[in-house]
């Protein structure tokens, strides 16, 4: 998780960029720009607008790049789950690396910056919590997707997978502030950190109700076997965790290091997402160790409750054992056992039997085993 400088396979020398061959998705009127996720009856474009100073020109996409230039603006292209032929083509247009590419199409990567020549690829996952009435063993708590980001002079590529992450709403907050837009791609970069890592804080909010709920059980009078959801929270926690602690080397990046392609004055915006997001790390880690002490919690508890009925268990096996030996002993039936033809030999065994099993009772109750 580093930020790469990469000398290879660079845009310049390219030849003439073929045209974008794909379309906007239709719109039905009043609908948002970014429509719902399904693909059907259309290409990966799921938005395409050139921002000259702040304003939105919608254009097609096939000449957008060419437009951007010519107004010294930059295109904003939303794509959805592109296939490796679709993506191919869109990186040849606008010149985008090989090894980008690959990372864009095959997702499941770890959230990172990389540069190549004059453009910087990043990788965001996003997460979602997913609501249920009640946390199981097998209940889905952390749901995860990725973003993928292309910046470049003149374009931001945004590429998502994943059922959730809709951009369509930050887009559309984005063009009520163009002198945030007027910062160029770096603007759009920062919006879509901002929006991923808020995105974590409220799934981190969500999962410390369940971490509360669950440590009540735990500790509550009721005895309960909560060992199987506190493991099921524990390894859905690990998902956010696993979305939340490799951004902060990115942001560092973004925050610390010069670069053409961000702004100083855009430095301020990514340095308030990392607060963001190293509040969440230390969130997140904060749960994980307070689940791992509730998991040991609530082993110990079972161990405690295990003693307690082995205690009792023997208690009473005790107890019952008392009477069976002494009937034991006179049951053999020997000719010269002391008693045997005594008349009140019988009701003084009963009594005998009687008052073991008392004092015994007595004896256990005082110590606290039964």
């Amino acid at each position: 998780m580093s930020d790469t400088e990469n000398t290879t396979g660079t845009a310049t020398g390219r030849s003439a960029p073929a045209a974008l061959p794909v379309t906007l998705r239709p719109r039905p009127a009043g609908e948002a720009r970014e429509p719902r996720p399904e693909r059907a009856g259309g290409g990966p474009v799921v938005d395409c607008a050139v921002y000259v100073q702040g304003k939105r020109l919608d254009v097609d996409p096939s000449g957008a790049l060419q437009l951007a230039r010519e107004r010294g603006g930059y295109v904003w292209l939303g794509l959805y789950a592109p296939s490796e032929a679709e993506l191919n083509a869109i990186g040849e247009h606008y010149g985008l690396h090989p090894l980008a590419i690959e990372d864009a199409v095959y997702a499941h990567q770890r959230p990172k910056l990389e540069r190549y020549d004059d453009s910087l690829f990043m990788v965001f996952k996003t997460a979602r919590y997913a609501e249920h009435e009640e946390l199981t063993a097998t209940s889905e708590v952390v749901v995860t997707g990725e973003i993928m980001v292309f910046v470049g002079r003149h374009h931001v590529i945004t590429v998502r997978h994943g059922t959730h992450g809709d951009l369509a709403e930050l887009r559309q907050q984005l063009e009520q502030q163009p002198d945030l837009l007027c910062h160029g791609p770096a603007a759009v970069l920062y919006a879509v950190a901002d929006h991923v890592v808020d995105d974590f804080v409220a799934v981190a909010e969500a999962v410390e109700d369940d971490v509360e709920e669950l440590e009540v059980s735990v500790f509550s009078p009721a005895r309960t076997d909560d060992t199987p959801r506190i493991y099921q929270l524990k390894r859905e926690l690990m998902q956010l965790r696993r979305a939340v602690v490799p951004l902060e080397l990115p942001l560092s990046t973004l925050v610390d290091r010069p670069n053409e392609l961000v702004p100083d004055g855009m430095r301020s915006y990514f340095r308030d997402v990392q607060d963001h997001a190293l509040r969440t790390r230390d969130q997140v880690a904060g749960l994980d160790e307070l689940l791992s002490n509730i998991l040991q919690a609530s082993l110990a508890r079972t161990s405690v409750a295990q003693n307690e009925d082995m205690r009792k268990i023997s208690s009473w096996a005790g107890i019952i054992a008392t009477p069976t030996l002494v009937a034991g002993i006179y049951g053999m039936n020997f000719e010269h056992m002391p008693e045997l033809t005594w008349r009140f030999g019988y009701p003084l065994c009963v009594l005998l039997m009687f008052s073991l099993c008392f004092a015994l009772y007595r004896g256990f109750k005082r110590s606290g085993w039964i």
